[in-house]
């Protein structure tokens, strides 16, 4: 079981876990610790200011609230940022930690007046436990059975308000029952090319990067909409530039580091060229199955599903059919390729 706190006094830093690979100094500066210093996802951000204002003027914990999306949009911030805003303990956890019952109920009964409870990936949380967190979500409360056979009792144990913040890469896979108890419900989507010029500049500014406004564009158009992927390639392109004993980044420099990646202009990775080009010229533009594009690349189909496909639907160079997967005119554009009058004429269908 992994669990972590953090406690965020009004006056405090913001304090998150730290990614493996990365130092502390940098995560913590990088990551925005108030919703006025973070980017983009503004209804949500709209949302989140009404309620924290409502649950303070009545003095209460936050609603539980349920936060999904494509990876690294800004789950795990938003949980951090909500605790800060209200003042709480942070106590973070994930799904496939809590293996066991007792796992659970060993942090609820410690969990503090107002605290908040954040648990990534909580579609992957073992039914037994699930269960559990219904009364704990409705009742404050824990249901335990006590002893084993004839002489088994059960007891209630009252648990101090707090609030739950789940975070999840798939809402489907949650169970109706648990998505249901969650009284804020709220979807990150991918940025915007302006937003993401936003984060490239702040992120290029805490890391004292001196990045030319094209470079700038750059990268956030290279970055999959994604603000992870915009401070990881960020790193890199400072990593390149210092390598070459440069100062100002430049277009050229950054350029010359995403060839390097194999990065195109608009963010696709050798992988997502490789799906592209299988589709269009092995199946002749689909439909393909998800398990045959798996079995193709080497790779899970979770992973192609969760990693891959999102952005390549979200840009429109794939469609889902219910017979499989299919590639677009922009991906027949994308690799130089004429759309044959077949593949038109079951994409306009």
């Amino acid at each position: 079981m992994v669990l972590q706190r953090t406690k965020y006094p009004s006056a405090s830093p913001v304090q998150p876990t730290v990614q493996a690979g990365e130092s502390p100094a940098v995560d913590s500066t990088l990551r925005p610790q108030t919703l006025d210093e973070y980017i983009g996802q503004e209804k949500i951000k709209e949302h989140l200011l009404l309620h924290i204002a409502a649950a303070k003027s009545r003095r209460e914990p936050l609603g539980h609230t349920l936060l999904h999306g494509p990876p690294g949009l800004g789950k795990t911030t938003l949980a951090h940022i909500v605790a800060r805003a209200m003042h709480a303990q942070i106590r973070i956890t994930s799904g496939p930690a809590l293996e066991k019952p007792g796992d659970l109920a060993s942090i609820l009964t410690n969990v503090q007046q107002g605290d908040v409870l954040f648990i990534d990936e909580i579609h992957r949380l073992r039914p037994i436990v699930e269960e559990m967190l219904y009364a704990a979500m409705e009742d404050y409360a824990l249901d335990l059975v006590i002893g084993k056979g004839p002489t088994a009792r059960s007891m209630r144990l009252h648990l101090k308000p707090f609030t739950l913040v789940g975070a999840t890469t798939k809402a489907g896979a949650i169970s109706a029952p648990l998505r249901d108890r969650f009284i804020q419900q709220f979807r990150l989507s991918f940025y915007t090319p302006p937003e993401m010029h936003r984060i490239v500049h702040r992120s290029a500014t805490i890391l004292g990067v001196l990045l030319e406004d094209e470079a700038c564009s750059r990268v956030a158009c290279s970055s999959r909409a994604t603000p992870r992927i915009a401070n990881r390639l960020l790193r890199a392109v400072r990593d390149f530039a210092q390598a070459s004993g440069g100062s100002a980044i430049s277009l050229a420099s950054v350029e010359s580091t995403l060839a390097s990646l194999d990065i195109d202009a608009d963010g696709l990775d050798a992988t997502d060229r490789t799906i592209l080009t299988a589709i269009v010229d092995r199946f002749n533009g689909g439909p393909v199955g998800l398990s045959t594009i798996a079995a193709m690349l080497a790779e899970e189909e979770g992973t192609i599903e969760d990693v891959y496909e999102p952005y390549l639907l979200q840009q429109g160079y794939l469609q889902r059919t219910s017979k499989g997967r299919m590639a677009t005119k922009r991906a027949y554009e994308k690799l130089g390729r004429s759309l044959p009058e077949s593949a038109q004429a079951m994409l306009f269908v």
